[in-house]
């Protein structure tokens, strides 16, 4: 399972991290060139990039619903998989404005690496995050197996309990389902948000946006469906059109435990007028990159 190693060091200042995402900057930014796939690793002028943690969703901090309002799910889990991040990849303090941006840390910086074999449509890179030295030579690829895997922020996250799940086609099968064997591991021991977790359960959206952001803790990728689909119905809770809404954003997916290609709209119930729920676990499914 060959993975592009690029070293270099997270710095966050000026950035807006959260418990899946944070800034990155190599020792040599034209290494970003030999990232694969169809879209490019976008930068800023010193060469940092923004990274997407692969195979994991943490609560959102800050998601802005197209031509509408910037949302966030409750902060006990979303802030607290933010702060739990920069722990572990070694910022001891860090200080926030009102708007959540960095404005100081420390140390400055902390050294890391990526493994990555392509970027999302956003430019942010889709990487397994490493703290410390990296696993070989930077710029070139080296092989991932479980055990690098479990050194990673993003096992780390879903073995504390603070992510979801979210996997798409171009992680590793094997890396998969170490992941899977982790956040399984996180549920029975009840970590993190798992004791509060309505994916499968069923969330009640009683007041609707507010009851969304403020109550419910469910897989971030379908509080981002719920959330522009409340507001594109003006907050009214009644969810009889949300598997209508689904199906025209099209959002496809493979269901590992029935073999199946499907949308989300196939995947998703409506169990009263204010209700819905996951019909899998969040790590039977695969999704397409969009």
């Amino acid at each position: 399972m060959a993975m592009l190693v690029i070293e270099g060091h997270y710095r966050i200042v000026g950035a807006g991290p959260d418990g899946d995402s944070v800034r990155f900057q190599p020792a040599d930014p034209d290494e970003w060139r030999l990232v694969g796939g169809r879209h490019r690793v976008r930068t800023n002028r010193t060469g940092a990039a923004q990274l997407r943690l692969d195979g994991i969703d943490a609560l959102e901090t800050h998601y802005t619903v197209p031509h509408g309002p910037q949302l966030r799910q409750p902060p006990v889990f979303a802030e607290g998989a933010a702060a739990e991040l920069l722990s572990w990849l070694g910022f001891t303090r860090v200080t926030r404005d009102a708007r959540g941006v960095v404005s100081d840390a420390e140390p400055a910086e902390v050294a890391g690496y990526v493994l990555t074999r392509t970027a999302d449509k956003y430019g942010r890179c889709v990487a397994l995050a490493g703290r410390g030295t990296p696993p070989g030579p930077s710029g070139r690829e080296a092989v991932v197996g479980t055990d690098l895997l479990a050194r990673t922020a993003n096992h780390h996250q879903l073995a504390q309990g603070l992510a979801y799940p979210t996997y798409y086609r171009l992680l590793y099968a094997e890396l998969r389902d170490a992941m899977t064997r982790a956040v399984q591991e996180a549920r029975a021991a009840r970590r993190g948000l798992w004791p509060e977790d309505r994916t499968r359960s069923g969330a009640r959206l009683t007041a609707g946006l507010k009851t969304l952001t403020t109550d419910v803790v469910v897989l971030p990728k379908l509080f981002r469906r719920l959330a522009d689909y409340l507001v594109l119905n003006d907050g009214d809770p009644a969810l009889d059109g949300f598997p209508l809404f689904l199906k025209q954003h099209g959002d496809r997916l493979f269901v590992l435990s029935e073999l199946r290609y499907t949308g989300l709209d196939n995947v998703v119930e409506i169990t009263a007028p204010d209700t819905v729920r996951l019909r899998y676990d969040p790590e039977d499914l695969v999704f397409d990159e969009a």
